[in-house]
C-alpha cells in the first residue's frame, strides 16, 4: 500500500478511550495482521507488544479460526439463543468446563467482559434471593479494579475517570482497598512478598455492613487495566478465607488473565485460588468475534433450578449470546491453543521475560517494573503538572518505530501474544529503552 494512501473520512467516527482530537490530526490506522505484526496503511510492520488489547493470545490470521469462522457463516449464520440453540454452542461449553478449575463447570456466554461481569453480579443477587437470603444485595469491589464499562462494572470498579463522569452508579456498592504498595514492592520479580494482609480490608468493610447484606466480591487476579498489579503471595488466597467464613462469592475477572496469560489457562490455576464465578472474554475467541463467558460452580446453578420445568430459571441473556460464529471461532481458537500449547507457554518463557523487562530498570524515568507471566508493566515517574503524557509521549514514540505498547495513565503495559519468541522480546524491550532514553 502506498505512502499516499487517503485516509477515511474521520469526522463520523466518535472513538472509544481514545484522545479523538489528537488521534485524527495523526491517524494510526492499521490495515492487515499476520503472526506477531500489524500493518498499518503506509505499508509499515508493527510488533505487536499488546496482542490487539489482551485478547489475540495466538497471535494473529490463525488459520483454523479463520476457516471455522468462514465455514460457519455459509453453514448457520445466526440460531436464536432464547428457548432454542445450535450444537457448538454444547460442544464450547464442555470444552471449557475442561479447561477450568475443578468445580467450575457451568458456561454462561455473553459477548464482551463488560457483559460477563454484567452476568456475574447478578447470578450473585440472585443466587442469594433463590436460597433465601435475599437482603444479600451488596457488592464489594475494589480501588483500581477494572470490571468494564457498564453500570454494574463501573460501580464495582475503582479506577476514577471511569466513574467520576456518570453520576451516583448502583447503590449498595463498596471498594477494598487496591494492593499496589511502592514502598515495599518496588521491582519485584512476580508475585511482591508483601502484601497479602491487604485482604483483610475486606473484614472492616464486613463489620461496617455485616456479612448478610454481601453477596459478592470481584477482584481481577491481576489488576491489567489500572497498570498490572500482581496479586501479593498470599493475599488471594485470603480473599477466598474471609469469603468462605462468611458465605460470600467471590468473583474473578479474567477477561486479561484468561487463556494463557499467566502461564496456565486461567489465573486461578497459576495462583491456587478457585472463584465461585468467573468472568472471561478476550482470549476465549482470540479476539476474532466479539464473545464472553462466565463460569459458575455446579452448586450457584444448581439452585435455580427449582419450580415448575417450563418456566425460565434465570431472566437474563442477549440476543448474541453463543452467536454461531463466536462460538465456531471459539473452538478454531481453543484448536489452536490446544496445537502449539500456548496455554502454558507463558510459564516457559516468563523468566526471559521477567530478566529482560527487569533490564529496563535504570532507564529514564521508570520508576517500577512489574511481572507476571507474559504480562509486564513499567511504571513512569509523571511529567510535572501533566498527568499520563509522558508514557502517552512513548507510545507515539514506540509506534513509529515500529511497536505497539499499551498506556494506562503512566504505566506501560504489554502482553504479547503467547506465540512470541525471544527475538521478539528483544525487539519490545530494545524499542522501550530507545523510547525511554529520548522521553523528555
Amino acid at each position: 500500500m502506498s505512502d499516499h494512501t487517503p485516509h477515511p473520512a474521520m469526522d463520523a467516527y466518535w472513538m472509544p478511550f481514545t484522545a479523538n482530537r489528537q488521534f485524527k490530526k495523526a491517524p494510526r490506522l492499521l490495515t492487515r495482521a499476520d503472526g506477531m505484526y500489524f500493518t498499518d496503511d503506509k505499508g509499515r510492520q508493527i510488533l505487536d507488544g499488546i496482542a490487539g488489547l489482551w485478547c489475540v493470545n495466538a497471535g494473529h490470521n490463525r488459520p483454523k479460526i479463520v476457516q471455522a469462522i468462514q465455514q460457519q457463516a455459509a453453514e448457520l449464520d445466526f440460531a436464536p439463543p432464547f428457548q432454542m440453540a445450535h450444537p457448538k454452542a454444547f460442544e464450547l461449553a464442555e470444552r471449557l468446563a475442561a479447561l477450568t478449575p475443578a468445580g467450575l463447570n457451568k458456561v454462561f456466554f455473553t459477548n464482551s467482559g463488560s457483559e460477563s461481569v454484567e452476568t456475574a453480579l447478578k447470578m450473585a443477587i440472585a443466587y442469594h434471593r433463590v436460597r433465601g437470603e435475599g437482603a444479600r444485595t451488596r457488592l464489594i469491589g475494589r480501588e483500581r479494579g477494572y470490571h468494564g464499562v457498564n453500570f454494574g462494572g463501573i460501580s464495582v470498579g475503582g479506577m476514577v475517570a471511569n466513574r467520576k463522569m456518570f453520576g451516583t452508579l448502583l447503590s449498595g456498592v463498596d471498594h477494598i482497598r487496591h494492593t499496589h504498595d511502592h514502598a515495599r514492592n518496588a521491582f519485584s520479580l512476580g508475585q511482591p512478598a508483601h502484601g497479602a494482609e491487604f485482604a483483610d480490608d475486606l473484614e472492616r468493610l464486613i463489620a461496617l455492613h455485616d456479612a448478610s447484606t454481601i453477596a459478592a466480591v470481584i477482584v481481577e487476579p491481576v489488576a491489567g487495566s489500572t497498570g498490572v498489579l500482581i496479586p501479593p503471595q498470599g493475599y488471594l488466597q485470603r480473599l477466598r478465607e474471609i469469603c468462605d467464613k462468611h458465605g460470600i462469592l467471590l468473583i474473578f475477572d479474567e477477561v486479561i488473565t484468561g487463556f494463557g496469560r499467566t502461564g496456565n489457562p486461567f489465573g486461578a490455576q497459576t495462583f491456587g485460588v478457585t472463584p465461585d464465578l468467573m468472568t472471561v472474554a478476550k482470549g476465549l475467541t482470540n479476539g476474532c468475534v466479539p464473545m464472553g463467558a462466565v463460569f459458575a460452580k455446579q452448586g450457584i446453578h444448581d439452585a435455580f433450578m427449582n419450580g415448575p420445568e417450563h418456566l425460565i430459571e434465570f431472566f437474563h441473556g442477549y440476543t448474541y449470546s453463543a452467536h454461531p460464529l463466536a462460538c465456531a471461532a471459539a473452538l478454531g481458537t481453543l484448536d489452536t491453543y490446544a496445537d502449539e500449547g500456548l496455554l502454558t507457554r507463558a510459564a516457559e518463557l516468563q523468566g526471559y521475560f521477567a530478566e529482560s523487562l527487569h533490564a529496563l530498570r535504570n532507564e529514564p524515568h521508570v520508576i517500577d517494573i512489574r511481572n507476571i507471566g507474559l504480562v509486564g508493566g513499567i511504571e513512569l515517574a509523571p511529567l510535572p503538572g501533566e498527568p499520563a503524557k509522558r508514557a502517552f509521549n512513548i507510545f507515539l514514540d514506540c509506534y513509529e518505530k515500529g511497536l505497539l505498547i499499551r498506556t494506562t495513565g503512566d504505566t506501560i503495559a504489554l502482553s504479547p501474544p503467547l506465540i512470541i519468541e525471544r527475538s521478539h522480546i528483544d525487539q519490545i524491550v530494545d524499542t522501550l529503552r530507545g523510547a525511554l532514553k529520548r522521553a523528555a
